[in-house]
């Protein structure tokens, strides 16, 4: 015999508390207009019999399915690869356990996955999704607008002029990017040169900006475009000193970025910080206390984002904007 004939039934429950089946229904699926006591009993009544509600019947009722998409805009092979997206999906899962919510996770290796994902957004699986990680041209917004579902966005939006009707969550890049530059001036370094991020995302022109903000007569040759992994950082690393062999900082748009160029640095026998300082972004502990030296870096809170997203989504999110600090994190290398 299966489990199904030994799993306890709403009228079972019924019975036990000595009510409507309805009323037991309205208690389980969190309706209003029962007394009190009766929602006590229905209570006492579910754990006595561990009465375990369905979810598919508890969906047509409520049109809740208590999972949340997650939407991250890149190929598995980055996001298993970078702690950040870890941090940041953490802090995301963390909230919605809190509030008994399935984490679904969505990625994307290309145009038909994007397809894909905005099918499921609109089949009214879940209700509702967060995303982040998206690049300038790409179609998921369009998508998931069609989808109609609630939504989040992880970064600054750039698909559009503006944010009318965007809900979104991100650290303020360009005044940490400022904050990082102007310390480095402050250490008496003059060829500051700055490695940036994929330039299709946001939150890699913003910390350009800030970059530019303090070195606004940069050297064009002093900055190159990496693309957030410790790979982009060599390379463009490599491609800094053959170009400007006299430079004497570095601001990497991210940890990762930063420790690839540490390596170069190394190679090419520049001693940090003394010839060369460097400073990253994020402050990811994996990363910052691991790199020889320990990174200097500007710290974002990244699994607070993720936990801000969730929970932003899960009251109801309202257009709008919310940006959180950033602070300079000082360890040995700047």
């Amino acid at each position: 015999m299966s489990d199904t004939a030994h799993r306890p039934t709403l009228e079972a429950v019924a019975a036990r508390a000595g009510v409507s089946r309805a009323t037991v229904s309205r208690v389980v699926n969190g309706g209003e207009g029962v007394r009190e006591p009766l929602v006590e009993r229905v209570r006492r009544a579910v754990e006595e019999l561990g009465y375990v509600p369905n979810q598919a019947a508890r969906s047509l009722v409520t049109r809740r399915h208590d999972a949340v998409a997650v939407v991250v805009a890149e190929p598995e092979t980055r996001v298993f690869a970078d702690p950040f997206f870890a941090l940041q999906l953490r802090g995301i899962s963390k909230e919605l356990t809190a509030h008994d919510n399935q984490l679904v996770l969505l990625l994307t290796e290309g145009r038909d996955d994007h397809a894909r994902v905005g099918r499921y957004l609109a089949g009214g699986h879940v209700d509702g999704a967060l995303v982040f990680s998206l690049h300038l041209d790409d179609p998921l917004p369009e998508l998931i607008q069609r989808a109609g579902v609630p939504t989040v966005f992880g970064g600054r939006p750039g698909w559009s002029d503006g944010t009318s009707g965007v809900v979104y969550v991100d650290s303020d890049n360009r005044g940490g990017a400022r904050e990082a530059v102007r310390h480095l001036v402050g250490l008496g370094r003059t060829r500051i040169a700055h490695i940036a991020g994929a330039l299709d995302q946001t939150s890699a022109v913003d910390r350009l900006d800030g970059f530019r903000d303090v070195m606004a007569d940069v050297d064009p040759r002093l900055v190159v475009e990496g693309d957030f992994t410790p790979a982009g950082g060599e390379r463009a690393m490599r491609e800094l000193l053959d170009r400007c062999p006299d430079l004497d900082a570095v601001f990497a748009a991210n940890d990762l970025t930063a420790a690839g160029a540490l390596r170069v640095l190394r190679e090419r026998g520049r001693r940090v910080p003394d010839d060369v300082a460097v400073i990253g972004f994020d402050d990811m502990l994996p990363v910052a206390e691991q790199t020889d030296p320990p990174l200097t870096t500007v710290r974002q809170d990244i699994e607070e984002l993720g936990r801000l997203m969730a929970r932003l989504l899960l009251r109801g999110p309202a257009p709008g904007g919310v940006v959180l600090p950033t602070t300079l994190v000082r360890r040995a290398s700047a």
